[in-house]
């Protein structure tokens, strides 16, 4: 049976590699990016971001295509991505050896939110919930701080719990006529 364990070897060069290159005088932060576009007639969310491309959907139900998970899905995605890594990260570096590794994630989101007769719910997904399901022949306590740690540690977790002001923007023009084109 294939177990994680080796790929946490390389996991700890890699973060070790890391850990020493930001630590580094003069190091910068990077500054991450991601670009969306909404496709004609299907309305489909093209996202990109660095090469990779993601579709976001709504369901059929919603004048979708289905074809592919709705916004709030894919946050809860991003957020069991993002446990699972930060898990696996962690368990390279504490030495917990990990055969296999998976998160569940759920949430409730009500499309109700927000209008009128329906002010008291929220337009965002809610009662987020996850699960880290290991298999490990570490102890109780070895476990017990590596969930500490991920969760000490998460950056999408800690974003959804300690939320920023996010600032936006509007770049508004108006479409070129053919006269002007010409």
């Amino acid at each position: 049976m294939s177990t994680l364990n080796e790929y946490l070897v390389q996991k700890r060069i890699a973060h070790l590699a890391i850990k020493e290159r930001i630590a580094q005088p003069g190091f910068e932060p990077p500054t991450l990016s991601a670009r969306v576009s909404a496709e004609g007639r299907s309305g489909i969310r093209r996202i990109r971001i660095r090469d990779h491309q993601v579709i976001s959907d709504a369901p059929p139900d919603f004048a979708g295509y289905d074809l592919g998970p709705t916004s709030p899905e894919l946050q809860l995605g991003v957020l069991g991505s993002c446990v699972t890594h930060i898990t696996l990260i962690q368990a390279a570096e504490l030495g917990v050896p990990l055969d296999s590794l998976e998160v569940e994630v759920e949430g409730v989101f009500d499309p109700r939110g927000g209008k009128p007769g329906f002010e008291h719910i929220p337009v965002y997904p809610q009662n987020l919930r996850y699960t880290i399901h290991i298999v490990s022949p570490a102890s109780a306590e070895a476990i017990a701080e590596l969930h500490e740690t991920v969760e000490r540690t998460c950056p999408i977790l800690n974003l959804l719990r300690h939320p920023q002001e996010v600032v936006s923007t509007i770049s508004h023009r108006q479409p070129e006529t053919a006269e002007a084109a010409a």
